[in-house]
C-alpha cells in the first residue's frame, strides 16, 4: 500500500533545482503526482505531493533533507485524508482594489467568519495602467459550507474598502 506525502520547498533559486527534487523522489521509486511552485522574492518556494511505497518513505526523506546543505528546506507531511462534505460548494472568487497593509487579514478574517476553506489563493500587486497606483490582486478557489449565505459574504468582503471589487464564479473552478 502506498503512502502519500505533502512537502513544502523553499530555498535560494537556481537551475537545476527541481532536477534535485524529482531526482531524488524517482530514486526512491516515488511519484510525484501534483505540484505549486514559484519564485518569489528570490527564493524557490514550492508544495508537492508525491506517492511513495512505505519501504522507501524514510529514504526518500532523508536524502530530500540531505538538500539543506545546498540551502534548501524540504518539510513532508503524510496526506491527510479528511474528504469534503458531500454538499460543499467550490467558488472561484476574484478580488481587485487598492492595495493597503492589512487587506488579506481582513478578506481571511471574513472568510472565516463564514467557515469558508480556502482551497487555493493566488496573490499579486501591479501597477495600475492609469493612475500608477498599486493594486492587489486575489484569485481563490474557496469550498463554501452548506447553507453559506453568498448574499451577505460578499456584502462583508465589499465593506473592506470601497474600491475593492469582488466577482464570484460559480461551478468548475478557474485552472
Amino acid at each position: 500500500m502506498s503512502h502519500y506525502l505533502v512537502m513544502t520547498v523553499i530555498g535560494p533559486d537556481r537551475p537545476g533545482l527541481v532536477d534535485s527534487l524529482a531526482s531524488i523522489i524517482l530514486k526512491q521509486e516515488g511519484n510525484w503526482l501534483e505540484s505549486r511552485m514559484c519564485h518569489l522574492g528570490g527564493q524557490f518556494a514550492g508544495i508537492l505531493r508525491i506517492q511513495v511505497a512505505p519501504e522507501h518513505e524514510q529514504a526518500l526523506i532523508e536524502q530530500l533533507q540531505s538538500l539543506s546543505a545546498q540551502g534548501l528546506a524540504v518539510v513532508a507531511y503524510p496526506e491527510n485524508n479528511n474528504p469534503p462534505a458531500p454538499d460543499d460548494q467550490l467558488v472561484t472568487i476574484e478580488l481587485v482594489g487598492q492595495d493597503r497593509p492589512g487587506i488579506v487579514s481582513q478578506i481571511s478574517a471574513i472568510l472565516a467568519q463564514y467557515s469558508v476553506n480556502v482551497e487555493d489563493l493566488k496573490t499579486e500587486c501591479s501597477s495600475a495602467p492609469m493612475s500608477g497606483e498599486t493594486l492587489f490582486q486575489a484569485t481563490a478557489i474557496l469550498r463554501l459550507p452548506r447553507g453559506c449565505d453568498l448574499k451577505a459574504l460578499r456584502s462583508d468582503l465589499e465593506k473592506i474598502t470601497s474600491n475593492l471589487m469582488v466577482d464570484m464564479i460559480f461551478g468548475k473552478p478557474l485552472p
